[in-house]
C-alpha cells in the first residue's frame, strides 16, 4: 500500500507524499464521549493535474475516468471514518484512492464487433413469420 516515500500505484507509479493532503476532523455518528473528542475523520487530497506520479497519457485517462469524482481545481478527495483511529482512517483513505487510481489506469479491451449467425437470422424470421400467421388465422374473415 503506502511507503514512506508515497503511495504505489500499479505499473511501478508512485504518489509522493508531499503531493497528499490530509485533514483530521470530529466524524460524526454514533460513539458518544470518544467520537465527540477525537478527530479521526479523515479527508484526503490529492491533485491530479499537476502530480508527478503520472505521465500525460496516464493524467488524462485518469481525468477522464474519474471526472465525476475531480473538483474544479483537479483535486480528487477520499474521506474515511469508518473505523475508531485516526491512523486506520488514513490507511483506509489512502488504500480508497490507490484502487480508484488503479481502476482508472486500467486500459478497457476494445469491444469485438459480432453479428448473429445466418442460421439465427433465418430462425428469426421463420418464427416472425410464423407469429404473424397464427395472429393473421385468429383474425375474423371479411365478407367483402
Amino acid at each position: 500500500m503506502g511507503t514512506e516515500i508515497g503511495l504505489e500505484l500499479s505499473g511501478g507509479r508512485t504518489i509522493p507524499l508531499s503531493e497528499l493532503n490530509y485533514k483530521a476532523s470530529r466524524a460524526g455518528g454514533a460513539g458518544g464521549q470518544h467520537v465527540n473528542t477525537s478527530s479521526t475523520r479523515i479527508e484526503l487530497t490529492w491533485n491530479v493535474r499537476t502530480t508527478t506520479a503520472l505521465d500525460e497519457a496516464d493524467r488524462s485517462q485518469v481525468e477522464a475516468r474519474l471526472s465525476s469524482r475531480i473538483d474544479g481545481a483537479g483535486f480528487i478527495r477520499v474521506v474515511s471514518s469508518a473505523r475508531r483511529s485516526q491512523l486506520q482512517n488514513r490507511e483506509a483513505a489512502e488504500a480508497r484512492l490507490i484502487e480508484l487510481v488503479n481502476g482508472a489506469l486500467v486500459v478497457q479491451k476494445r469491444r469485438k464487433a459480432t453479428k448473429p449467425s445466418r442460421g439465427a437470422k433465418e430462425a428469426r424470421i421463420s418464427e416472425k413469420k410464423k407469429r404473424g400467421d397464427t395472429k393473421r388465422q385468429r383474425r375474423p374473415d371479411s365478407f367483402d
